[in-house]
């Protein structure tokens, strides 16, 4: 039966409009789950990339602090002769502060990518729906490189892709972002440099033969570090990974 422009449902024996059937779907569809607003998810993955920038600039903190612990040890070590012991605990330096560039660079995507979301946000509000940009997928898929964030930016990678924002992360793309930097190529060029800048006023003040004898040291193999400055290297590993 019809009344105006409702028309009467029969649902387990009882009766029901249109208007009603209408409600009971919105529930049914606030139950299973529905569409989410493009907007909230701009908003979301904006508020996980600010997570994820404090998160760097707490790493890039931590291994800067530990960096001036192990540059008073480089002294202390020059000071006694010990360049091996110096010379590997300028190595550490040297992979702190490549670790401190790839962060940093890191970040400036992250920062990339939220300015090309505030974009679409303008788009949403045109058109309603995100469109595809390749300025995020390029961004995204160096971010991705970085371990220690991997497991959160491809989570957001699929919700993106899924939003229609991104094309699929290729397999070859996420393999190659877990492969470590080849950093022992030209490093001891840069280990003498770090030594050099820490320590060079220390080591030409030494006396003749100390200093014959700590250059002979800078080209045999590295003693063994005593415990505080293996705790040094393992405190800034740590960090690093």
């Amino acid at each position: 039966k019809h009344f105006g422009k409702y028309r009467r449902i029969e649902k387990n024996g009882k009766c029901m409009n249109n208007f009603d059937a209408g409600r009971m779907k919105e529930s049914v569809l606030r139950f299973f789950g529905r569409e989410t607003d493009p907007k909230e998810l701009v908003r979301k993955w904006q508020a996980t990339l600010r997570a994820e920038q404090r998160q760097l600039d707490r790493q890039v903190r931590d291994i800067q602090f530990e960096i001036k612990k192990v540059q008073r040890s480089i002294k202390e070590c020059a000071k006694s002769g010990n360049i091996g012991a110096a010379k590997v605990l300028a190595k550490e330096i040297v992979r702190s502060n490549k670790a401190i560039t790839r962060l940093t660079t890191n970040k400036a995507h992250m920062m990339s990518i939220s300015n090309s979301l505030t974009e679409q946000l303008a788009m949403v509000r045109v058109a309603g729906a995100l469109k595809k940009s390749t300025g995020v997928m390029t961004s995204m898929s160096k971010v991705i490189k970085l371990p220690e964030m991997q497991k959160t930016m491809m989570e957001m990678s699929k919700e993106m892709e899924k939003a229609g924002l991104i094309d699929e992360m290729v397999g070859d793309a996420i393999d190659g972002a877990v492969d470590g930097e080849d950093i022992e190529e030209e490093m001891d060029e840069q280990i003498n440099q770090v030594l050099d800048e820490i320590a060079g006023d220390t080591l030409a003040a030494l006396p003749n033969a100390r200093r014959n004898k700590a250059a002979q040291q800078a080209e045999a193999p590295a003693e063994e570090e005593d415990e505080e400055d293996a705790e040094l290297q393992a405190r800034l590993e740590a960090i690093r990974t």
